[in-house]
């Protein structure tokens, strides 16, 4: 879940998509057709019964039909699959067309296209600091939808720039909450399930007003800041190896204490504490060390 610092007061939506009066293009094509070739019969049927008058009023019903074929044609609206249409009338939104298809509306609105396909967005290479203040480089990638063409036409100016400007801003502040690097807390190099839930979540609080659903956000790109690049290495590397050593160290007191558990319980050997201490310490020194060991055959006694 994320915590309350990381929520997002956005301003409440005034607008909702909501669905057009449309109907299906095919039949008001035919209309269409029909009115205008009603007009040119009109025409000519005016032309050959003769006389001023009836050429007159062939001419106008003519027009008239021809006109009003040309209206409803106006209509007429191609809609692709996984797009939608916006409609305005005079100022006002007047409902969204998603059926895919030739589809007839008002004439008089205007038709904007909104796609609604899945769309990724990557956002730059960003340098920021981290919660402990350390330089890294930090890049993502946001797989959106527009859910809610209303708003994404009228609630923003540009609801594909608002994406981005969005994206970078919450990647930004993902990236100073959480250390880069940290064995006791949630970091953004070893918890990326977490830091991506928490990415997409406030992401989606971010552009919700947009009318846009955020699917996915990955971090494409984590690393140190050139600068600061070599000395984390090298204390990663100093890290590393005293975890090994620890490692190494355990697991030899291990089996010194199992060496000489065994030499007791079977009697192989009566060995003083003197003796014990030097067989402890001949094993610890053949069991950690970085090279094989050199024997030294000893033809006396540990007293001489």
């Amino acid at each position: 879940m994320v915590d309350a610092t990381t929520q997002v007061e956005m301003p409440r939506p005034k607008i909702t998509e909501r669905r057009a009066a449309d109907r299906g293009g095919w039949a008001m094509l035919g209309i269409a057709l029909l009115l205008i070739l009603l007009g040119v019969v009109a025409v000519l049927a005016g032309v050959a019964a003769g006389g001023g008058a009836a050429v007159g009023t062939g001419i106008a019903v003519g027009i008239v039909l021809g006109l009003a074929g040309l209206v409803v044609a106006a209509g007429l609206t191609p809609v692709a699959p996984n797009e939608a249409r916006v409609l305005q009338l005079l100022g006002r939104y007047k409902g969204t067309v998603r059926t895919d298809g030739l589809r007839w509306v008002n004439p008089l609105t205007e038709r904007e296209r909104v796609s609604t396909r899945i769309r990724n967005h990557e956002t730059g290479l960003a340098k920021v600091n981290d919660l402990d203040g350390n330089p890294i480089e930090i890049s993502a990638v946001v797989v959106w939808q527009v859910a809610d063409t209303a708003r994404a036409m009228f609630e923003v100016d540009d609801f594909i720039e608002f994406v981005a400007f969005q994206t970078e801003a919450a990647v930004r502040h993902i990236a100073g909450t959480f250390p880069y690097d940290a064995a006791d807390r949630t970091s953004l190099r070893d918890n990326a399930d977490e830091i991506t839930a928490q990415l997409s979540e406030e992401l989606a609080q971010r552009v919700a007003s947009a009318g846009v659903d955020i699917i996915e956000s990955r971090i494409t790109r984590l690393a140190y800041a050139p600068e600061i690049a070599q000395a984390m290495l090298r204390r990663q590397q100093a890290g590393a190896v005293v975890a090994a050593r620890q490692r190494i160290v355990e697991g030899a007191v291990g089996m010194v204490h199992l060496a000489l558990d065994r030499l007791d319980e079977e009697n192989v050997v009566d060995l003083d504490e003197e003796r014990k201490a030097a067989m402890v310490s001949n094993l610890l020194v053949v069991l950690c060390a970085d090279r094989d060991a050199q024997p030294v055959v000893n033809t006396g006694t540990l007293y001489q």
